[in-house]
């Protein structure tokens, strides 16, 4: 039988990361030693604190639907946590918490945008942004930057692309950012929020990595350059990468009063609620602090200080050094146009050490940059050295 799919759910590509990952799987089940660098979620347990919070939520058979915004003490843990760590003042009813925070995005980008509605994307850029954009019968505009200029878009390239658009309607902006690790400067995110307020265009700030900076660097918001670019401002977050909570699925959104609220609507029609013993969990998190999350943070500082040399002694690699997140991304364009196997792109690359090597990482076009590939060190420093052993030797093998 033959059935009429829509043409949205014809023009969404799956995504690069989880179909390497599935791949790594797969060799894995057949007994294959694949290490893998393509997972973009911590490799460390849920603490204690919080899962014991779960585990108490079920004995207390908190178990049932929830008010389609979240519970009300959980809101106002997060409201707290935004002016305690952001100097963000938020009423809880202008927080939603969502089944993650690609939910998050989704219900935002669903409240705010009409089809053709344009919204501009940094590029190298997270795979979901251009496919939730188009989900919603948008069009994402990628803005390109490069190592050159640390992967960060600069204010007058911003108003270069806003100058010639015709129905601009959002900047996503992701800092620290995946996949690059860049994080944005105070002065630069101003800047750029004057650009937005010149041409009255909301922005969408994904902070989901904000725990996550190193070099003693400090996370800033975009909202945190007055109120009226807060006002103009949806910041995304979640407990997922900084309390190594992935598969709990809790993310959250702030922002002005009436988006918020309309993408709770859009919410109670979805997926209604978050789970209830997830948010009992993420509860903990938010109120708690039993020290695990900056000995994570240490531990990611430490892997990353060791890839990043690693990658740069290896012949032809340039990497640079991430200020955020736990990914980085090598350039690796020298193997692309002078190796002996036909490779031409960085999707070849990449199944070829998946094959030949037996190391699992993301080809830069996932994120709309070729010559790159993204390696996520999160991941124990016994895989890290292995791993790029592997990396080494399978590009030698190239030449």
């Amino acid at each position: 039988m033959s059935f009429r799919i829509s043409h949205r759910a014809k023009a969404l590509k799956p995504s690069p990361t989880l179909a390497m990952n599935a791949l790594a799987c797969n060799m894995k089940a057949k007994g294959i030693d694949v290490i893998n660098f393509g997972v973009g979620e911590p490799d460390f347990n849920t603490p204690d604190y919080i899962k014991d919070a779960g585990i108490q939520a079920i004995h207390d058979n908190f178990t049932r639907y929830t008010a389609a915004a979240g519970i009300p003490e959980l809101r106002q843990a997060i409201a707290a946590k935004l002016q305690r760590d952001n100097n963000l003042s938020y009423d809880p009813c202008d927080i939603l918490v969502s089944p993650g925070a690609k939910a998050s995005i989704v219900n935002i980008l669903m409240a705010i945008c009409d089809p053709r509605d344009e919204v501009l994307i940094p590029s190298p850029y997270w795979v979901s942004y251009t496919s939730q954009v188009e989900m919603v019968d948008a069009l994402p505009i990628l803005l390109p930057t490069n190592e050159n200029t640390d992967f960060k878009i600069t204010a007058n390239q911003l108003e270069e692309a806003l100058s010639s658009l015709a129905n601009p309607k959002a900047l996503i902006i992701n800092s620290p950012n995946n996949p690059t690790g860049t994080v944005y400067s105070k002065e630069e995110l101003q800047k750029i929020a004057e650009v937005c307020l010149k041409y009255d265009i909301l922005i969408i700030s994904d902070e989901i990595y904000e725990k996550l900076i190193y070099d003693g660097e400090n996370h800033y918001s975009i909202a945190q350059v007055s109120e009226e670019v807060k006002e103009h401002t949806i910041v995304i977050n979640g407990v997922s990468k900084a309390y190594a909570m992935t598969g709990w699925r809790l993310g959250y959104s702030a922002g002005p009063h009436e988006i918020i609220q309309c993408a709770t609507r859009i919410q109670g029609h979805t997926t209604s609620c978050v789970t209830s013993i997830s948010q009992k969990a993420a509860l903990a998190a938010l109120n708690e602090d039993d020290g695990s999350i900056e000995k994570m943070r240490r531990e990611f500082e430490k892997r990353r200080n060791f890839l990043v040399s690693e990658l740069n002694r290896i012949n032809n690699v340039k990497c640079a050094m991430p200020k955020g997140a736990f990914y980085t991304m090598p350039n690796v364009s020298f193997y692309l146009h002078n190796n002996k196997k036909g490779i031409t792109n960085t999707v070849e690359l990449c199944h070829y050490l998946l094959e030949h090597s037996h190391i699992a990482i993301v080809p830069g076009s996932a994120f709309g940059m070729e010559n790159y590939v993204r390696f996520s060190y999160a991941n124990s420093m016994k895989n890290l050295q292995e791993g790029l052993q592997r990396f080494k030797k399978g590009l030698e093998s190239l030449i």
